[in-house]
């Protein structure tokens, strides 16, 4: 006897996310950026939650805000120095009104803000939630691209 499976359902949720939301969670990417060409590690931790996961863009798995803080400081006094980007947000999709997927593509710039790549040479996926009033990255996996 053969089962007939259901459709799949849609993951996202048209009806989701504001245009507030949507500035917080830009905003978010943004202070990113300017934490990472400013080499700023406390900005660069600051929208982390506190039990965040990040997979970086050698593979490593970085598990609590603490770790996450640590690896920052680190990369950030050293082979992340003299490095700079762009980060651009490609789509946010909200699975429900208080979770959210963001996709970041990043570029590699001069100190000048001059692209150095003209296609984007990372990608990123961020996992949010809205707790305590604001959003906050759960998780976020980073993928470089290859050239």
């Amino acid at each position: 006897m053969t089962s007939v499976s259901p459709q799949p359902p849609t993951a996202a949720d048209a009806t989701a996310g504001t245009e507030t939301d949507i500035a917080a969670i830009r905003q978010i990417v943004a202070d990113t950026e300017t934490a990472f060409n400013t080499n700023d590690p406390d900005l660069l931790s600051a929208h982390f939650a506190r039990d965040a996961n990040v997979v970086n863009a050698a593979g490593v798995r970085l598990s609590g805000r603490s770790e996450i803080d640590e690896a920052n400081r680190q990369g950030l006094a050293g082979f992340l120095r003299d490095q700079y980007a762009r980060y651009d947000v490609a789509d946010i999709v909200f699975l429900r009104p208080d979770v959210a997927l963001a996709y970041k593509e990043a570029r590699a710039t001069t100190a000048d803000g001059e692209l150095i790549d003209l296609d984007h040479t990372m990608i990123a996926l961020y996992v949010l939630v809205r707790q305590q009033g604001r959003w906050w990255i759960a998780a976020r996996q980073n993928t470089l691209v290859a050239s």
